[in-house]
């Protein structure tokens, strides 16, 4: 009974909150609810999937919703104000989160920084520094640039499709964009972790580093590329908003850090994993995307919503880890 309950608890209460906002909110169970569900998700799941890496060789990454709005930022100043093309941008934007963790990795396993350290401090140096280009103003089409001249760049039309574009796929012209590739990102993470040579050993790390380290497991390359990849996934993230809002927008990405950080931790309950998984986290995402459009569609007042979602944080989590420490206990 207790291996039930800690391998299919959490998607019964995932089952359970589906059929009650069903009944209680109305146009809850429509097919564009569930399609703003699924987009809504999109951008916080690709970059939980980045903390998942991070998670799974025993680290922690908190800049990843400065890296996911730096980029959102970057993308709008280079086709904007410097008026570059779509390729360029994208090329610019990964490259900039891919050096991000690289700098993060290189604090947390060469100067031995703490890695809840390094990237806190990350985070602070990029929320500052991607309010320099324009004194702290968003970047939108035809403004005024801080010398008084009119930018004269716009944003490309296959750039806004990233985040705009929808599939005719099952339901007509309702798939996004944006959650075919929080679909492929996650099939690609799932796999990378759970299939290949280079996801256990990062899994071995986050067990026991040491152990690991003595096998002769390179675990500063593995810490470092773990980062690298969160990086790049939260510059990914930013490009999508950025594509979905068709400007570059400050304050639009206050809430990423701590949706995205809770839909991973959330994952350890999922099929009683107890442990960062990929589909554990995409079904975190979708768990976290569930509740606040279920409370949005019952009016539940906003600033009730971060409470409800870090209760069940919370109890997901003792719940999984108090029956998974029980189990091992009885063996």
């Amino acid at each position: 009974m207790i291996d039930l309950a800690i391998r299919y608890g959490f998607l019964c209460l995932l089952l359970g909150m589906i059929v009650f906002f069903s009944i209680f909110a109305d146009g809850f169970a429509g097919p564009r609810s569930a399609v703003f569900i699924f987009q809504s998700v999109a951008i916080t799941g690709i970059l939980a999937l980045g903390v998942t890496c991070t998670l799974v060789v025993g680290g922690f990454d908190l800049s990843i919703g400065s890296v996911a709005t730096s980029s959102m930022m970057l993308s709008a100043y280079m086709m904007v104000i410097l008026e570059q093309s779509a390729f360029v941008t994208i090329v610019a934007c990964l490259l900039m989160g891919a050096f991000i963790g690289l700098v993060n990795g290189l604090m947390i396993v060469k100067t031995k920084v703490p890695d809840l350290l390094a990237t806190l401090g990350m985070m602070f140096l990029l929320l500052g520094l991607q309010r320099i280009p324009t004194e702290g103003r968003s970047i939108a089409t035809g403004m005024t640039l801080p010398d008084g001249s009119t930018a004269e760049g716009t944003f490309s039309s296959f750039f806004l499709s990233m985040g705009r574009h929808r599939f005719d796929f099952v339901l007509d012209d309702l798939i996004p964009v944006s959650v075919v590739f929080l679909i492929v990102i996650g099939i690609l993470v799932w796999v990378f972790l759970e299939l290949t040579r280079h996801g256990r050993l990062m899994y071995a790390i986050g067990s026991n580093e040491r152990a690991a380290s003595l096998t002769g497991t390179n675990v500063n390359r593995y810490k470092i590329m773990a980062y690298m990849i969160s990086g790049t996934l939260a510059s990914v993230g930013g490009l999508l908003l950025a594509a979905r809002l068709g400007r570059g927008d400050i304050a639009s990405g206050t809430n990423l850090l701590l949706d995205a950080v809770a839909a991973a931790l959330i994952g350890f309950a999922v099929l009683g994993a107890a442990k960062p998984n990929a589909f554990g986290t995409a079904m975190g995402a979708l768990f976290v995307g569930i509740l606040l459009q279920g409370l949005t569609m019952m009016n539940a007042p906003y600033y009730t919503q971060d409470f409800i979602k870090g209760f069940v944080l919370v109890i997901a989590l003792v719940f999984t880890f108090s029956l998974s420490a029980r189990r091992a206990g009885s063996h």
